[in-house]
């Protein structure tokens, strides 16, 4: 009966890993990039990152955004300010009525306002990131391609439960389990270098399947932050006491829901932008803000409410890397909401910050390096899986000939098919 089971699970394990391999070997190399995206597009863009510093403060966001919408008519969605005073601020842009496409992010000189460039990175990350989620299929989020990757997040977790079972020796060994033998070139080092290589990233890739799925299915999304959250945020009025209403779920904290201009509140008219006539001053909610925060944020977001009476939304990163959401009254400047990314439950802190662990942040420096050789390591199972399979056929045809048996009396489910 073990014998048999391990003979299924074995065919289970290679028709997966052939089916999928190439897409996961995709999503895995893409990811990869952008786990590195914000490192890679500073690097691009120093010399508009980067401006000299001046006597005197840099400009509020009001007058910087007036600065800028005397330059140019664009809409704005957000404003990005850098605690640092030798850092451009940046401004994303509304999306074009016509093709539904964002705009490159734009640097702005903080002190007045001069447009210095725009990003040369985002377009190109932009294309990566749709082919690391949807393939570069039609539809995009709500194409094929969304339920390709996510079938094939599905057969990475098979392919790591198959391949351990299969793997599971009779004699516990760390120096069978996690030394690649590599002296005899063949079939011998392709295996090890499979079995090995996937023992060492096999906690990894679990993180990596187990977070990507959020993005893949709206269920699993909705169970997984139930689970997580149950419902519990950690909320702070300006007081310092609880809101009357609790939120269900975790705070928006995800970098890239900030990074790609989304309103707070669920929308934005067409006509409304930041710094744009009619809409609410930020200088207010901005000082209130830096008042609350005392000096902990490193880069802080300024989000259009989605009425005019609605409040200015901030989302800050801090020192310790967590990020903070503020909502302040913009007429009145008085804090309505500010909560803590330190201090929310662990599980509201992973719900709210699902990129990070994704991406290997939440575990530290340490982290988004592991995680980024773990993922580029995903072409090499396809190409060692698929150099085994051919040489299972091969050798199993040479037996067939030397033996002169018939092709199918070989057995389907034999573990050398």
């Amino acid at each position: 009966m073990v014998r048999y089971l391990r003979a299924v699970l074995f065919q289970l394990h290679w028709l997966l890993g052939l089916g999928a391999g190439l897409i996961l070997a995709v999503v895995g190399v893409t990811g990869a990039l952008l786990s590195y995206e914000d490192a890679i597009g500073e690097a691009f863009d120093a010399d508009l990152i980067r401006v000299a510093p001046r006597a005197g403060d840099p400009l509020t966001p009001d007058a910087l955004l007036a600065r800028f919408h005397a330059q140019r008519p664009d809409t704005v969605a957000n404003l990005t300010l850098s605690a640092e005073p030798a850092t451009a601020a940046i401004v994303r842009l509304g999306r074009d009525p016509a093709t539904g496409q964002r705009p490159p992010a734009l640097y702005l000189d903080p002190y007045d306002g001069t447009v210095r460039g725009a990003a040369r990175t985002e377009e190109a990350f932009a294309t990566i990131r749709r082919l690391h989620r949807w393939l570069l299929l039609p539809g995009d989020g709500k194409g094929w391609g969304r339920t390709l990757t996510g079938a094939s997040v599905v057969a990475l977790l098979a392919l790591l439960c198959t391949g351990l079972y299969l793997r599971w020796p009779k004699v516990m060994s760390l120096r069978i389990w996690l030394k690649p033998h590599l002296r005899q070139w063949g079939r011998p080092t392709y295996w090890s270098l499979h079995a090995v290589a996937g023992t060492w990233v096999l906690p990894v890739y679990l993180v990596i399947a187990l977070s990507g799925l959020w993005w893949s299915f709206d269920g699993y999304r909705e169970v997984v932050t139930a689970l997580l959250t149950r419902g519990e945020t950690i909320t702070r009025m300006a007081d310092g006491k609880p809101p009357a209403e609790k939120t269900n779920g975790p705070a928006a904290g995800r970098k890239d829901a900030a990074a790609k201009g989304e309103a707070a509140g669920g929308g934005r008219r067409k006509d409304e932008g930041l710094g744009s006539a009619g809409a609410p001053s930020l200088d207010a909610a901005w000082s209130a803000f830096r008042t609350a925060d005392d000096g902990h944020f490193t880069r802080a977001t300024l989000l259009l409410p989605a009425g005019l009476s609605g409040p200015v939304r901030i989302r800050s990163e801090n020192r310790n890397g967590w990020r903070d959401d503020t909502r302040i009254e913009a007429a009145s400047a008085r804090i309505l909401v500010r909560e803590i990314g330190g201090e929310r439950p662990l599980g509201v802190r992973i719900a709210g910050n699902m990129l990070d662990v994704h991406s290997g942040r939440i575990f530290g420096p340490l982290g988004p390096p592991v995680f980024l050789v773990a993922a580029l390591t995903m072409p090499l199972f396809l190409v060692t899986g698929l150099l085994l399979y051919i040489g299972r056929r091969a050798a199993k045809a040479r037996r067939r000939v030397q033996a002169g048996v018939s092709p199918t009396a070989t057995s389907a489910l034999s573990p050398r098919a």
